[in-house]
């Protein structure tokens, strides 16, 4: 039954919604320069490909944009560039997911309490204020350990291509192509996101004018990929100083799938060891169900 007081608040809430909503008319908004100039042009203009991914692509991205304007830089925290980088991830679509996310994580707890009220559950009101909070902050960094998480494994696919990708490097340069050559002429070679990110990164350091081992380092280091500054290492001794680095890089990629079997067997180990319990509560189970019996007899024998 509805109380004077629940309708109280019911109209005050009302009215603090309207009363935030005309405020947010009223106060000064910051238009986009390309569209305000794209209305005051005498023609239509036509959008490219670049200009098609540089405007925000769904929701996330607008209100990571509205985020970045509104919010203060120290809210964030820790931004991992590089794991966003690595995923092609724009930090505007970041900032929009976490936004998000804590919007839902303070939403969530009031529907919640209100189905407990309706079935006769009181709670105390701390309860409610400290799952809010604790569900928004949480949700807040969520995109976080999502952005490290898919990294992670994005970045030990780039590794097991950038095996075969040194590979073919390795036997590019022993036929007597340029370093140039050779890296443009295996990065064409595969079709997988790797060696496309690769071939995008010699041809940009082609129109640009800059050495591709230089543009390889940098995009090791934006990538977090320590794998690939050496393997620019390695490639500026051959383009600067002739060395000859067949045997080099034949040594770098088998030290490297190395490493990659070492990390696999290791992982393999840990699950092996993680199903090995259930197993074991399986034989105590069992036991349990031997033994059960033959106690209970003598129990109701001495009583």
């Amino acid at each position: 039954m509805t109380t004077g007081l629940q309708l109280a608040i019911a109209g005050g809430g009302l009215v603090g919604l309207g009363v935030a909503g005309l405020i947010w008319r009223l106060v000064p908004a910051h238009p986009d320069l390309g569209d305000a100039l794209d209305r005051l042009s005498p023609t239509p203009v036509r959008r490219g490909p670049a200009d098609a991914v540089a405007a925000p692509a769904d929701t996330r991205e607008w209100l990571g944009q509205w985020a970045m304007k509104t919010l203060p830089a120290g809210a964030w925290a820790r931004v991992p560039h590089q794991e966003l980088a690595l995923l092609r991830t724009p930090v505007t679509r970041f900032y929009g997911e976490k936004v998000l996310f804590a919007v839902v994580g303070l939403i969530v707890p009031p529907f919640l309490i209100t189905f407990f009220r309706v079935i006769g559950l009181q709670l105390p009101w701390v309860i409610p204020v400290v799952a809010t909070l604790g569900l928004a902050v949480l949700m807040f960094f969520l995109p976080d350990y999502n952005a490290r998480d898919d990294a992670k494994r994005a970045r030990d696919e780039f590794n097991r291509a950038l095996g075969a990708y040194i590979d073919l490097v390795a036997l590019e340069r022993n036929s007597g192509s340029g370093a140039r050559q050779a890296m443009e002429v295996a990065a064409q070679v595969g079709d997988s996101w790797v060696f496309r990110r690769l071939s995008e990164e010699l041809t940009r350091s082609r129109w640009s004018g800059e050495a591709p081992w230089e543009a390889i380092r940098t995009l090791g280091h934006d990538l977090g990929v320590a794998e690939l500054e050496d393997l620019a290492d390695i490639l500026r001794l051959s383009g600067e100083e002739g060395t000859q680095i067949y045997a080099q890089l034949r040594a770098r990629s088998a030290s490297m799938r190395s490493a990659m079997l070492t990390s696999e067997l290791s992982k393999a180990n840990e699950i092996g060891e993680r199903m090995s319990i259930p197993m074991s509560l399986l034989g105590v189970i069992f036991m349990g169900l031997l033994i059960a019996p033959a106690l209970l007899r003598v129990m109701g024998g001495g009583s």
